[in-house]
Order: C-alpha cells, then sequence, then structure tokens
C-alpha cells in the first residue's frame, strides 16, 4: 500500500496531489476493512468518513487546529493520517490503541470521546478560550446526524451561534447514527439532502428579495422576505440560530470537500457545514446493514458474518421475556435511546412498532417521556446501556422517582463491557440509582433470573432497575429457581460448622463467586453462597446473619466506592452490625481501560483463583 505508507503525519498527507489523495482514500477504506475484520472495532462509521478526514487534515493544521470529534467512533483514519497505522493492530486491546479518542494517546485527540452530542460544547469552549487568549487557530466540530438527536447539540448551537466567535461545525449526514435515525431533525435534514447548492441559492435570492422595496408595505414584505426564504433556503434553521449555512456537498467528492473548506477559513462567526456521506461506503455488507457493521466482533470479509459463535445473551433474554409479556399485556411499551438493535429491540420493535419508541440519542428525554406514558396508563420499559443512562440520572430522579412512576429500567452493559474502555464500563449504575428514594434495584444471577426478575418488576407499581452485564448468559444454578421476595437475598448453600464463610455474590458475578466456593470446599472450610438479587434494598435479615459469619466476602463487578458491598457496609455500620469480618472484591476507585472482560478481571484480581489466594492470606 504505497500512499498509506507514505503518510506519516497530516504534513505528509499536504504533499499529496488530487488524484494521490483519491488514491489514499481507496487503500485506507482496504486497510480499514481488513484491519477492522482481525480487530472488531467501529467499521461503517469510519468507511463512511474517510474523504471527509483527509479533506479535514488537509485544509486544517492539527494539533494547532482543532478537531473535535463527536462520539469519536469515527475517528479511525484520524488516527493513521496522524501516525498511528503501525499500531493499529492492537486497536481496542490491552495497553493498545483506544477505540475512541484520547489526548493521552496522540497530542491530535483534541479531547477524550465516547459519548455523542457534546463536540460542539467542547470546540465552543476551545474557541472562545481562543479568543481570551487571543490567538487565532481553527476549531472545528465534526458532529453526525446521529448526535444531532441530542439535546446538548442543540444547547451548544443556541449558545454558541450568539458568540459570534469563529467556529466550523461539521454536520456528516448519513442518515444513520446506530441504528435508523428518528425523529424531526432527521426529516429536517433528509430535505436538505435534496436541496441545491446553498451559497449559489442564497446569493440569487438575497439580490432578488433585496430588490423589493414597496412604500408602506416594508413590514408586510419584511415578513415575506422571511417566509420566501424559509420555503427556498436551505439550512434556514441554523441561519437563525446565527451560524452560517453551507451545503449540503459530498462528503466522499474530496475536491469539493477541500474548496469548500478552505472557503469556510475566511466565514467569520460561527459557520455549519452540511455534509452527506454513506455509513458503511466501500464495503457492500456494510452499505446495505450499516446499523448491524456499526460495532463488529471479528468477521469474515467475504460473507460478511462474525467469525465468534452466537450464543444466547442477557440482552436477549430480557427482549424475549419483554415480547412475552407484551403479548399478554397491551399497556407495555418499549423505549430506547437509538440503541434499537444493541439492547435486543429491533424484533420487539417489528413486532409492536407502535409500542417501541427510539428516541435519538436523548437518554434523558426518554426517562422523561417514559414518566409521562407511565403517568399515562402504560407500563414503560425503558432499555439503556448502563454507561449512557448516567446521562439521564436528573431525568430518573426528578421526573421518575419523586413521583415513584412505574416505569422500568433494563440496564444493559452493566459491570466491564471491556474493549471500548473506560468511557463505556458500566460501573456506576448500583452507586447512581441506589441512592435514589423509591428506586428498586436488582441483579440476576442468570438468563432464568433475569426473565423471573423483568416479570417481578412489573408487578411492583414503583420504579425499578435490573441491571445485567455485556456477555453469553450463564446457565448456572438454572435448577435453583427460588422465588423472588421483595428485598430478600438467595441462599443457594448454607454453611454450617465452626468457622464459616460467607461469600455475597452481585448478579452474573456468581460464576466468580462459585468458583471461590470450590476452593473453600476443596480446603474443607464451611461456606456460603448467597445471590444477593437485591441492591436496593438491601435485605436486613442478610445483614443480622452475616455479622455470625467468621469472614464475609462481597464480590461484584461494579466500583468499589459505590457499589453493593460499599452500601451494605455502609447499612451495616448504621444499624450497628458488625463489619470487621467483610471485605469487597470490586474493581478500584478509577477509570478502567480496554482489555477484554477476562484480562481486566485478572488484571485487578478478579478471578476465583486471585480472589481465594487473597482470602487466604489474611
Amino acid at each position: 500500500m504505497k500512499y498509506l505508507d507514505l503518510v506519516k503525519n497530516p504534513d505528509d498527507l499536504k504533499k499529496l496531489s488530487l488524484s494521490e489523495l483519491y488514491k489514499y482514500a481507496s487503500e485506507t477504506r482496504e486497510f480499514l476493512l481488513k484491519s477492522v475484520a482481525n480487530t472488531g472495532g467501529h467499521l461503517s462509521s469510519n468507511l463512511g468518513v474517510v474523504e471527509l478526514s483527509i479533506a479535514l487534515h488537509y485544509c486544517f493544521n492539527s494539533p494547532r487546529d482543532k478537531l473535535v470529534f463527536d462520539v469519536g467512533h469515527q475517528g479511525y483514519v484520524h488516527k493513521l493520517i496522524t501516525g498511528r497505522l503501525q499500531a493499529f493492530d492492537s486497536l481496542r486491546k490491552l495497553n493498545g490503541l483506544s477505540g475512541f479518542l484520547d489526548p493521552k494517546e496522540s497530542e491530535h485527540d483534541a479531547f477524550k470521546t465516547g459519548h455523542a452530542s457534546n463536540s460542539i460544547s467542547i470546540a465552543l469552549g476551545y474557541a472562545l478560550g481562543r479568543d481570551l487568549l487571543g490567538e487565532d487557530n481553527n476549531v472545528i466540530s465534526i458532529i453526525g446526524d446521529g448526535a444531532m438527536t441530542g439535546g446538548l447539540a442543540y444547547e451548544a448551537l443556541n449558545n454558541a451561534g450568539r458568540t459570534n466567535t469563529d467556529l466550523k461545525v461539521i454536520l456528516n449526514d448519513n442518515d444513520m447514527s446506530i441504528s435508523e435515525n428518528v425523529g424531526a431533525i432527521s426529516k429536517y435534514l433528509n430535505k436538505l439532502r435534496t436541496a441545491n447548492a446553498y451559497m449559489e441559492v442564497k446569493g440569487e435570492l438575497k439580490s432578488l428579495l433585496d430588490k423589493i422595496h414597496f412604500k408602506g408595505l416594508s413590514r408586510m414584505m419584511s415578513k415575506t422576505k422571511q417566509g420566501i426564504r424559509y420555503m427556498l433556503v436551505p439550512g434556514m434553521f441554523f441561519e437563525e440560530l446565527g451560524f452560517k449555512y453551507i451545503g449540503p456537498i459530498d462528503g466522499h467528492d474530496i475536491k469539493s470537500l477541500i474548496i469548500t473548506l478552505n472557503m469556510s477559513k475566511n466565514l467569520k462567526g460561527p459557520v455549519l457545514i452540511h455534509v452527506n456521506t454513506k455509513k458503511g461506503k466501500g464495503y457492500g455488507y456494510s452499505e446495505v446493514w450499516p446499523g448491524r457493521f456499526h460495532g463488529v466482533e471479528l468477521f469474515d470479509i467475504v460473507t460478511g458474518e462474525s467469525k465468534k459463535v452466537k450464543k444466547l445473551s442477557y440482552s436477549d433474554i430480557f427482549a424475549n421475556t419483554l415480547e412475552e409479556l407484551a403479548d399478554k399485556d397491551k399497556s407495555i411499551v418499549a423505549i430506547t435511546a437509538a440503541m434499537l438493535i444493541g439492547v435486543g429491540l429491533d424484533h420487539f420493535a417489528k413486532t409492536y412498532p407502535d409500542r417501541t419508541f427510539d428516541v435519538g440519542i436523548a437518554e434523558a428525554h426518554a426517562v422523561t417521556f417514559a414518566a409521562g406514558l407511565a403517568c399515562g396508563g402504560l407500563k414503560p420499559v425503558v432499555a439503556i446501556y448502563s454507561t449512557f443512562l448516567q446521562r439521564a440520572f436528573d431525568s430518573i430522579i426528578h421526573d421518575v422517582c419523586i413521583q415513584n412512576l412505574p416505569v422500568v429500567f433494563a440496564v444493559d452493559r452493566a459491570g466491564i463491557v471491556g474493549v471500548d474502555g473506560e468511557t463505556h464500563q458500566g460501573l456506576f449504575d448500583i452507586g447512581y440509582l441506589s441512592i435514589i428514594p423509591n428506586m428498586t434495584v436488582m441483579a440476576p444471577k442468570n438468563g432464568q433470573e433475569l426473565s423471573s426478575m423483568l416479570k417481578f418488576a412489573f408487578k411492583l407499581n414503583s420504579p425499578v432497575a435490573i441491571r445485567y452485564p455485556k456477555e453469553e448468559i450463564s446457565s448456572l444454578f438454572e435448577d435453583i429457581d427460588s422465588p423472588i421476595v421483595y428485598g430478600k437475598a438467595e441462599y443457594i448453600y448454607r454453611a454450617y460448622g465452626d468457622y464459616r464463610v460467607a461469600i455475597v455474590s452481585v448478579g452474573a458475578m456468581i460464576n466468580t463467586a462459585y468458583g471461590v466456593y470450590k476452593f473453600f470446599k476443596k480446603d474443607e472450610i464451611c461456606a456460603a453462597l448467597i445471590n444477593a438479587r437485591f441492591m436496593k434494598p438491601l435485605d436486613m435479615d442478610m445483614m443480622t446473619d452475616l455479622a455470625g459469619y467468621d469472614r464475609v466476602v462481597v464480590i461484584e463487578d461494579a466500583s468499589i466506592v459505590s457499589g453493593f458491598g460499599s452500601n451494605l457496609l455502609s447499612a451495616m455500620n448504621i444499624n450497628g452490625i458488625s463489619t470487621s469480618n467483610l471485605r469487597i472484591f470490586a474493581f478500584p476507585d478509577k477509570f478502567i481501560q480496554a482489555g477484554s472482560r477476562e484480562q481486566l478481571f485478572d488484571m485487578y484480581s478478579l478471578t476465583p483463583e486471585k480472589i481465594y489466594d487473597q482470602i487466604r492470606e489474611h
């Protein structure tokens, strides 16, 4: 690959001719396809921005000019241009390249990213900071139309439009987020895609309208001119917010992109450049199924099929159970935030399209919308990843829990998610959900218990959260199916003897806890194995019982400072129950890097062997 090897930094890219840039784009697309097929990662989003990324680095001077990529899952081409080609086989691996962007990885990464809709806010901060310091570099936000479904983007647009600071916003419009885009903004952008080139139309129309001067009719004509602009001129929505709108531009035409980006440098104030791209471009399967190839495991390029054997996941069990319940209860509705496929609701949506609501990347709205549905007599289920549900914290408190509304939260990807790294680990949901009055928090030990908990949740008539991990379901203890009793733990094995140990497991950590239990049994130490089931409310009877054990071990996939063990320790102290015998095994108070689940559990000494060794040392 001649040109791919030649470009080791953005300056090398600038030495290429236009025809060579197209060859570089072709080589880049081919490299991405082969590389991601072998490492896994975000494919279709990166295939769609090859030419755009090239044009940005050709026209601007990173790192002096700040390129702020929204989410960062479309930053692979940016990584290649900025010297990370040789390290690309380490993508999303332990101590390897991040699957997103990270300033600690490269000076060309302006901001650590992972969640959507924040790039305009960040870029505005950069721009105003530049102005205050008397500097003159460019600041560019690159945001997808999917991220434009998030309210934070409009808060930033509203604020940026009144500042008159020099700021470029590149709207990368591919008609997709992870799932197909939804909502009025998506429809508006779709209309713009079919419009003529804006600058030409605006110039001609302005010339015509400025000639209209009839004495006594000035007010009427002013309104008429404004109305005509709204009818005929694309981008008036952004113009009204204070942005100069340019577009739509073909996002795969490097020449047009370079001309447009260079022209934008001469425009003062906020500028929005609307670029049309095709998500998944250059690979047939990802063009047809961009959502399916958004985030992929290892796959076969020829067939497009995953090399990983598909097994039943917790998300599958959730979706199957919800559909079973919805068959019998027409008041059950499902809500997600641009993650229809990820949370397993795609089949539910086909079966019950009128009872499925994908609100876009708008988690707070999803929760408050669910509160309204609950007030209207429906039974809403909000299915969102743990890391994204964090963004709706206030809505959970104010709009659901204060009114004690029957909203069920399916907290997917709880615990360690692995290769997506710090921005996506679901280590904080127990902490941020358990502190809220009226909230019930549960964690199932296996798929069967997840199904039972979901059925149980609909009977409570109050807010309920069920957390479960990103992994295949455990079949362990499926033969033990004791009824769920509110606020009560499940004793799988009890311990009798002079020296007793209690192992308390949180959710899917039951496999690890059982491994520890077997080590105790092998050493002929009496051990009880307890499935906590409820993170909130805590089982008072269990807490009293634990005081009688010589050693209590809590094992969980959450943060040690805000997880179940921390809550248990606090509750026992408050109630005057001794905690000198209690030890918590959880993830430390830090952001956990990317790596496989197995690697991370081993690194932080949370395997059965390492937990047992640590207990024996004490």
